[in-house]
């Protein structure tokens, strides 16, 4: 159902571009070669979402990697058409340029060319943005009540959704930094995994994940993902070390109560007042819940933190722009009542891997317990 809206939301735009290219910059000999080639090529992505298994090297393969870059080139192409009829329109108005240099060949090649190379560079940078691992730290103090420790540093990453495609050198390259960063408390986000036992890497992820060692643990929630792919009852979490919180809290080191929530999908979740009704009331409350979608509930509670992830920030734009529409925390930190709350944009994405907005990073938070 998912492909079915996505596709359904390609081709329109698609018919939209195809028809302005070839009224605007293409002349009349070589509309059929215009046609078949842009019909070819964008025809892809809808091939590629018939092909969910095969080798990459397989022609399946190729046609499931290539669809996933041809999906966001379109979006810009379209962007980018689109805003050469807002230009045309204006220049209709002012008369900025005549109208027989619009119409001449020279100037259709350089526009089109202009086009086409704004989209092509735009995917570019979003690789390169998509696979560059940053971080975003924040520091904040809360109430430390009875808590032994004064401080607390957590590395805090969401959305991996490790399966067969994932780059093993990403995975290497995250443990590394992480190693650097050296925290008190590792926390996943949820959407960790969605492959199955049969993916050939997951054993190798497994150990990866494995050698994150802190001082208080490694311990995460699980998303939407891992129920669509049946993970939440699998054994990835257990091999890599993860301590999976499912509507559970732990105390940690008599110093501060973690409490991670099912993921909304789970029917039976509980409410977060009765999460955190057995959480001791003299120590601190960090709660993860894998969607920022209660942030006016939790800010009401005795929660002090609260680590979600999910959104993505929109991932390319403009999707960005409706993300902040839909939650009222997409990315980033706020704080509302006594709580504060962090909403990471994702250490990797699910779908095309290409980042147009946001970041993959690592949220570095440094929270000080201050005394009564």
């Amino acid at each position: 159902m998912f492909h079915t809206i996505i596709t359904s939301a390609y081709i329109i735009p698609n018919i939209y571009v195809f028809l302005r290219i070839w009224h605007l910059f293409i002349n009349k000999g070589y509309k059929l070669h215009y046609s078949l080639i842009y019909i070819l090529l964008a025809s892809v992505y809808p091939l590629s979402n018939l092909f969910s298994q095969g080798d990459a090297g397989s022609i399946a393969g190729i046609i499931r990697t290539a669809g996933e870059y041809i999906l966001p080139f379109y979006l810009y192409l379209f962007l980018s058409v689109l805003a050469t009829d807002l230009l045309l329109l204006i220049n209709k108005l002012l008369k900025i340029i005549p109208s027989e240099k619009l119409r001449s060949t020279r100037f259709k090649k350089i526009c089109l060319s202009s086009i086409l190379s704004v989209s092509v560079i735009v995917v570019i940078a979003g690789i390169i943005n998509f696979n560059t691992i940053r971080t975003s730290e924040y520091s904040i103090e809360i109430p430390g009540k009875s808590s032994k420790i004064s401080h607390l540093k957590i590395a805090f990453v969401a959305d991996f959704h490790l399966k067969e495609g994932v780059s093993i050198s990403f995975v290497e390259r995250f443990a590394k930094r992480i190693a650097e960063i050296n925290p008190d408390l590792m926390v996943f986000g949820g959407d960790i995994v969605e492959g199955d036992r049969n993916d050939g890497k997951l054993d190798q992820f497994e150990k990866l994940f494995s050698e994150i060692k802190t001082k208080y643990g490694v311990f995460a929630v699980l998303g939407n993902h891992e129920h669509y792919a049946g993970q939440d009852k699998g054994s990835f979490f257990s091999k890599s070390g993860m301590k999976v919180l499912c509507d559970s809290i732990v105390v940690i080191d008599s110093s501060f109560n973690l409490a991670g929530r099912n993921d909304s999908h789970f029917i039976s979740r509980k409410t977060v007042n009765e999460l955190l009704k057995s959480a001791k009331d003299s120590l601190p409350i960090i709660l993860i819940d894998h969607r920022p979608t209660e942030i006016d509930e939790v800010s009401k509670t005795r929660a002090d933190v609260q680590l979600s992830g999910h959104t993505h920030n929109g991932q390319l734009f403009p999707i960005n722009l409706f993300t902040r529409k839909v939650y009222e925390l997409s990315w980033g930190y706020m704080k509302k009542g006594n709580t504060h709350f962090f909403v990471t944009s994702g250490i990797r994405l699910w779908g095309p891997p290409v980042r147009t907005t946001g970041k993959s990073e690592i949220m570095i938070i440094n929270i000080t317990f201050a005394g009564e």
